[in-house]
């Protein structure tokens, strides 16, 4: 077996590590780091429910492996947390609009939100489906999803 050194950021909390080459992000992650908001639903890259930042990007963490990372700067849901442990805005968006239901998805669509209104702050409906089309979601219907992004949108946040 293989061993690489990385050191990056996670949450932006200095990280370094000695992981096998082989180990994803993903597994990195949630087993030795403790970030179990990272779900891993299908370990294909189609469901969405692995999102993370990298370098501010939404990717998916179960295609990646940790190696990849190094230098990096990662930000899981955990680092999107508001410091006093309230919801964000993006968060309270999806509270009020029923935006999630078993919650297992929850986390990759709100880091993809995250990542899309900062680089969208005023999007149509029609590019916010486009947007959390990368996501999957097995219990919502997708119609609180979009909503709650354009709540969100709409209340100026990508926080």
């Amino acid at each position: 077996m293989r061993e690489v050194s990385l050191r990056l950021m996670v949450n932006g909390e200095r990280i370094a590590r000695t992981v096998e080459a082989r180990r994803t992000l993903a597994d990195f992650l949630r087993d030795d780091l403790s970030l179990t908001g990272t779900h891993l639903g299908c370990e294909h890259g189609v469901c969405g429910a692995c999102t993370v930042l990298l370098n501010g990007d939404a990717v998916r963490s179960c295609l990646m492996f940790a190696a990849q990372a190094d230098g990096a700067e990662v930000t899981t849901i955990e680092g999107l947390s508001e410091p006093a442990g309230g919801l964000t805005p993006i968060q309270a968006a999806f509270q009020a609009e029923h935006g999630l239901q078993c919650g297992y998805c929850t986390p990759g669509f709100v880091v993809s939100a995250h990542a899309f209104l900062a680089e969208h702050p005023n999007p149509s409906d029609e590019e916010i489906r486009e947007a959390m089309s990368g996501n999957l979601c097995r219990c919502t219907g997708y119609q609180g999803i979009i909503a709650a992004v354009k709540r969100a949108a709409n209340n100026g946040s990508s926080s």
